[in-house]
């Protein structure tokens, strides 16, 4: 069966590296599909401006060799295409490269490619907020960095940043259009007109209607993170699913949450945060969603490992129970 063929499904993800750890992880947790994030580095694709074939084709035969199925890559190194994002001279070696590793992310059989378009990354201001019995998760709050000092040398407008978005999304989906890969788009997290002096571009419905119609195409949509969403006002969240996915828009979910909204949140277990989770997943359901979801940005449980696989197990667990209500 091919994956556009499956119905609604949990994931496990979030990793760079396919470990025996997280072989039998996700074996033991009852999943069969997995993602790669390639955020901070390559992990198992070696590479410094660009992802080759054949490791591309090793890491999906990985993935089939131990009975998983490999739905989706998202990000690569932000070298990659950081000067692309910002229009800075060598954008164009970096498109080009970007063609080359979308091109051969197709050619390797893998349907997804996530991506998004912070040059100034994710932000957060906390590593080790308490949380609930003693966890600690992330936080962000936009106090603590109103005098932060520039990022990138300069202020990049809002103007500057549709505009490099426009030239590097026009170059690479025709790219994602002949080899089969859809592109898959990531909320800016958090959700600030800017940091570091850097705007962010993709931090409302807005600025997601507009990327859409730049990028007009069936390889275009969304990794429709939720917690993100849920960061810019949980009550935005159902419209924007209803409306992106009438478009065929949402291609997968980021399964997660926070407590508050910008300019100061908390990350939270997906049962304490600002939105009823089983309610959103049965949103999905309701308006023909067939992708896959994952966890993602989970607490820090106490004793846990470094991928915090305990707090993941609790997330999957919490998924899985959803999913097989809905499913009757």
């Amino acid at each position: 069966m091919q994956l556009d063929e499956l119905p609604m499904r949990v994931a496990a993800g979030q990793f760079s590296d396919l470990t025996d750890e997280i072989v039998s992880f996700t074996h033991q947790v009852g999943l069969q599909d997995v993602q790669f994030n390639m955020y901070g580095s390559g992990g198992a694709l070696p590479g410094t401006e660009r992802w080759e074939y054949m490791d591309l084709l090793r890491l999906r035969t990985r993935c089939e060799d131990a009975g998983l199925r490999l739905n989706a890559i998202e990000n690569t190194p932000p070298e990659f295409y950081d000067k692309a994002m910002l229009g800075l001279p060598g954008r164009d070696e970096q498109i080009e490269n970007m063609q080359y590793t979308i091109r051969n992310i197709g050619r390797a059989g893998i349907p997804i490619f996530g991506y998004h378009f912070m040059p100034s990354r994710v932000w957060r201001t906390s590593n080790t907020t308490p949380a609930r019995g003693g966890a600690e998760v992330t936080a962000f709050d936009m106090a603590l960095v109103e005098n932060a000092p520039l990022t990138h040398g300069r202020v990049f407008t809002a103007d500057e940043m549709w505009a490099n978005y426009e030239y590097y999304i026009k170059a690479i989906l025709p790219v994602a259009e002949e080899e089969g890969v859809r592109l898959a788009l990531h909320p800016d997290d958090p959700p600030m007109a800017s940091l570091g002096g850097v705007a962010r571009i993709m931090s409302s419905f807005e600025g997601f209607q507009r990327a859409m119609q730049i990028g007009d195409s069936p390889n275009h949509g969304l990794n429709f993170c939720v917690g993100t969403w849920s960061e810019m006002g949980p009550e935005i969240v159902p419209q924007a699913i209803r409306h992106f996915a009438a478009q065929g828009k949402i291609f997968y979910v980021h399964f997660r949450d926070v407590l508050g909204t910008v300019p100061k949140f908390r990350e939270a277990f997906v049962d304490e945060g600002n939105l009823n989770m089983f309610e959103i997943m049965k949103l999905l359901r309701e308006v023909g969603f067939k992708g896959f979801m994952l966890d993602d940005h989970v607490p820090h449980m106490v004793n846990d490992s470094g991928w915090a696989s305990r707090s993941r197990a609790y997330a999957i667990g919490q998924m899985n129970a959803m999913l097989r209500i809905l499913n009757g």
